[in-house]
C-alpha cells in the first residue's frame, strides 16, 4: 500500500488488495486452522459481474472519496486498487503511520480444499462475489510487504511480525431468514465472512 498525502487534503493510495495464489496468515474456522489462497482470474471474474464495489474503513464504515476516482483491476500479480481520499479520519491515520493494509469482504461461491505437506489445510477460493474492500488500521490476514506513504515527511512503514494466528470475523446479517430458495448447505457456503486481508 502506498500512501501520497495531497496539498489539497486528499491522499492518493495505492496497492494490491490481494496477491492471487499467495497463502493467506493462518485462519481459524470450527474445523480448526487453515490457509486461503484467491486462485487467479477470480478477482477479474467478480469484477464483471457488477458496477460498482464499495471502499470501506476496517469493514465499519463507507470511505469518502473523490468523485469516480476508485479502480478496482486484477492483473497478473492481483487485485490492484486505486483512489483519491477524503476521508478525514483515513487521512489522519495515514499521517499518523496507523494504515496496515487492505482488505476485501465477499461472498464465496466455490472453493477446493487440500493439504500442505506439512498437514495444514489449504483453502483455494476459485469463484466469489466482491462486495467491499477496506483500507485498514487493524492486523490484515495476508501478509503486507510494506506501507509507504509520501508526502512532506517520507516514511517507509514495515510489515509487523507475521505469526499470529487470526480469526474470521463474521458479519453476516443476523436478522434477515435465509433466501427460501437456497438449501441449508448453500446457505452456510454463502455465509458473508469478512477476511482481513492485504498484499
Amino acid at each position: 500500500m502506498k500512501v501520497e498525502i495531497r496539498k489539497d487534503g486528499t491522499a492518493l493510495i495505492t496497492g494490491y488488495v490481494n496477491v492471487v495464489g499467495r497463502e493467506s496468515r493462518v485462519l481459524q474456522d470450527i474445523s480448526g486452522e487453515f490457509v486461503e489462497v484467491i486462485e487467479p482470474g477470480t478477482f477479474a471474474r467478480a469484477l464483471s459481474k457488477v458496477d460498482s464495489v464499495g471502499l470501506m474503513f476496517n469493514h465499519m464504515r463507507d470511505v469518502d472519496t473523490a468523485d469516480n476516482t476508485f479502480e478496482l483491476t486484477e492483473d497478473n500479480i492481483g487485485l490492484y486498487a486505486k483512489a483519491v481520499i477524503k476521508d478525514a479520519e483515513v487521512i489522519q491515520r495515514a499521517k499518523e503511520n496507523k494504515l496496515t493494509g487492505w482488505s476485501f469482504g465477499f461472498y464465496e461461491n466455490a472453493e477446493k480444499w487440500d493439504n500442505r505437506a506439512d498437514g495444514m489445510r489449504r483453502r483455494t477460493v476459485t469463484d466469489l462475489d466482491l462486495v467491499e474492500v477496506s483500507i485498514l488500521d487493524v492486523t490484515p490476514a495476508y501478509i503486507a510487504t510494506s506501507i509507504e506513504m509520501r508526502g512532506e515527511d517520507a516514511v517507509l512503514k514495515e510489515c509487523r511480525d507475521v505469526g499470529d494466528t487470526v480469526e474470521i470475523v463474521d458479519n453476516s446479517p443476523k436478522d434477515e431468514p435465509p433466501a427460501p430458495d437456497l438449501s441449508k448447505q448453500e446457505q452456510l457456503k454463502r455465509k458473508f465472512d469478512f477476511y482481513l486481508m492485504c498484499n
